[in-house]
């Protein structure tokens, strides 16, 4: 879109206000609303805010940041005000007063990737597949954390899976800002659910992650419910991930994964890439698995991965190779939670793709049995190495990994790993619930 034509469309749609929506380093969305009055000023990108109060940009005595918009970004919100006035929204890329960009915005960071694999004749298309939960709120509206809306299963319906309405309304919200969803469904735990949208370019992609959790939760609210995309919010029961699928295509469009008569029906790239994703799984789930929470979730029996092994026909190992070739040729990354940031977590994807690319790496034979039920003795025979087991030991990995971390660049990889390292530190010392119960008599 031009500025001309968005300029139209806002006066055509009745748009009082615009958001000029970007991400802070934890993935968390922000923005900052400009009146029609400075349409044309943000349409040029000439909107600045104050970037030392956002985690992980800068301090204080570098605070001013520009807010550059990605036109063909420009939608309506399809709500509208109690004046029948609408907003509209750009999502925006964080560039510093000189008209340079900021090494800390996550959505530039991405980019950056995108461009490498681009001089390499690579463009990567992803498709996630983002779980959440649906709570009940108490007479404040907050949310009830012993309460899911319902006790529903796999793909149950009405009237045990309660979330079908909110669901259904999240759907055509979702396609009226140009979505096209494929699916939409209960998950295995209570309360959870799943909406799966057609892949796209990664940059793209990305943007529709964000844009699709502010979405659930805006929806959600409106049924006097609470979302959540925390990765494991209850006892004993399956965590949320999102699984992500990916692959390479060429200028043309044509799978680079496919190979008709190569070794899996995968080419040499599909392979590689396989392989890099692999190799470098302990630092990159540092930034697919960012919470202390996230590692609740990668623990043995709840189905969510925690072997470094790759499969063709089973979903225990940590990368899945569907069934589909030719077109459909893909990877399904397992691992990552729908908490990340999906910036950092794509540019981490691609880095660690590219570079087994580049390395020729081959992820060896795929472990077609369940690798959940194998003792330890033949995942040491077969090679198998597990996950790190907590943030703090990802933490550690990445500060390994020199692929990840030139991905991210120094300023997103040290203020990251600032952040994380004292999250870490605040858990640990604290006392929980679980220690009270176990020691408090005992000892």
């Amino acid at each position: 879109m031009t500025k001309k034509e968005i300029l139209r469309l806002a006066e055509e749609e009745n748009v009082r206000f615009l958001r000029l929506q970007f991400t802070d380093l934890m993935g968390v969305i922000k923005n900052v609303e400009v009146p029609r009055s400075q349409f044309e000023k943000a349409c040029d990108g000439q909107i600045m805010f104050d970037g030392s109060s956002i985690e992980g940009f800068t301090r204080i005595e570098e605070s001013d940041m520009l807010l550059v918009p990605e036109l063909d970004t420009f939608q309506v919100n399809p709500w509208s005000n109690p004046d029948g006035s609408r907003v509209g929204r750009m999502i925006c890329d964080v560039y510093l007063p000189d008209g340079s960009p900021f090494p800390g915005c996550p959505r530039l960071t991405l980019k950056r990737q995108v461009e490498r694999a681009k001089k390499l004749g690579y463009t990567m298309v992803t498709g996630p597949e983002a779980e959440f939960f649906l709570f009940q709120t108490d007479e404040r509206g907050d949310a009830a954390a012993d309460a899911t809306h319902d006790v529903g299963g796999y793909f149950d319906l009405t009237p045990v899976d309660r979330g079908e309405e909110c669901r259904r309304d999240v759907v055509m919200v979702l396609e009226a800002m140009g979505f096209e969803v494929e699916a939409a469904h209960h998950e295995v735990a209570p309360g959870q659910h799943e909406i799966d949208f057609k892949y796209s370019d990664a940059v793209s992609c990305a943007d529709n992650v964000v844009t699709f959790r502010f979405v659930v939760k805006k929806v959600a609210l409106e049924h006097g419910l609470h979302a959540t995309f925390m990765p494991k919010p209850i006892l004993g029961e399956n965590g949320s991930g999102m699984h992500t699928h990916q692959s390479l295509l060429d200028a043309q469009g044509n799978n680079l994964f496919y190979d008709a008569g190569g070794e899996y029906q995968l080419s040499p790239i599909g392979l590689g890439y396989i392989g890099g994703l692999l190799d470098h799984a302990a630092g990159m789930v540092a930034i697919t698995n960012p919470l202390v929470n996230s590692y609740k979730r990668l623990v043995p029996g709840y189905e969510a991965p925690i072997n470094v092994a790759w499969s063709e026909k089973n979903r225990s190992p940590l990368v899945r190779v569907p069934a589909r070739r030719g077109a459909s040729t893909r990877c399904e990354l397992r691992v990552p939670d729908p908490a990340c940031n999906p910036y950092l977590a794509f540019a981490a994807m691609l880095a660690a793709g590219l570079d087994g690319v580049e390395r020729r790496l081959h992820p060896g034979p795929p472990v077609n049995k369940n690798i959940f039920t194998m003792s330890q003795r033949e995942k040491r025979r077969l090679k198998i190495r597990q996950l790190p087991p907590d943030l703090s030991s990802a933490l550690d990995a990445l500060e390994k990994d020199k692929v990840i971390l030139e991905a991210l660049g120094e300023h997103v990889a040290s203020h990251y790993l600032h952040a994380k390292r004292r999250e870490w530190a605040d858990y640990i010392s604290h006392v929980h619930p679980w220690e009270t119960e176990r020691y408090l008599h005992q000892y």
